[in-house]
């Protein structure tokens, strides 16, 4: 058979392959597991999820396959797993500052609380819709 034979269809615009719709299920599961180790284990939801190997790994394979999923629909999930992790990790700074002071340690305790249910928020819609084949909102 020529070579011709063995090359697959040219994907449409903004249509990711296969095999990166499957790696986003695997950095959304990555994800969902921080949170599931945060909630039956010895870590807070947020603890696990911005400290944990497999949350951490699942940021760094954003970041290295970013590039692939430019201009795709799958851009818009990196996107949003990115932002998670970094503004739970600002959340988690600005809660800290403000439980050093005691004035400040309800509104710390209670913007980790918040920010903990938005991180398990933002998992779950983002799997959700990825499962949809849609995107999210990169604004």
């Amino acid at each position: 058979m020529a070579q011709s034979d063995y090359t697959a269809a040219p994907l449409q615009p903004g249509q990711p392959t296969e095999n990166l719709v499957t790696l986003t299920h695997l950095i959304y599961a990555l994800h969902a597991f921080a949170v599931f180790t945060g909630v039956v284990g010895s870590a807070t939801i947020l603890g696990s999820f911005i400290a944990s190997v497999p949350s951490i790994a699942a940021v760094i394979i954003n970041y290295v396959k970013q590039g692939a999923v430019r201009d795709t629909w799958l851009e818009s999930h990196f996107r949003w797993q990115i932002r998670t992790f970094w503004f739970a990790v600002l959340w988690v700074m600005v809660a800290v500052v403000m439980i050093m002071t005691i004035i400040g340690l309800p509104f710390g305790l209670l913007a980790l609380g918040v920010t903990s249910l938005w991180v398990l928020y933002r998992v779950v819609r983002g799997w959700w819709a990825l499962s949809q084949r849609e995107s999210l909102p990169m604004d």
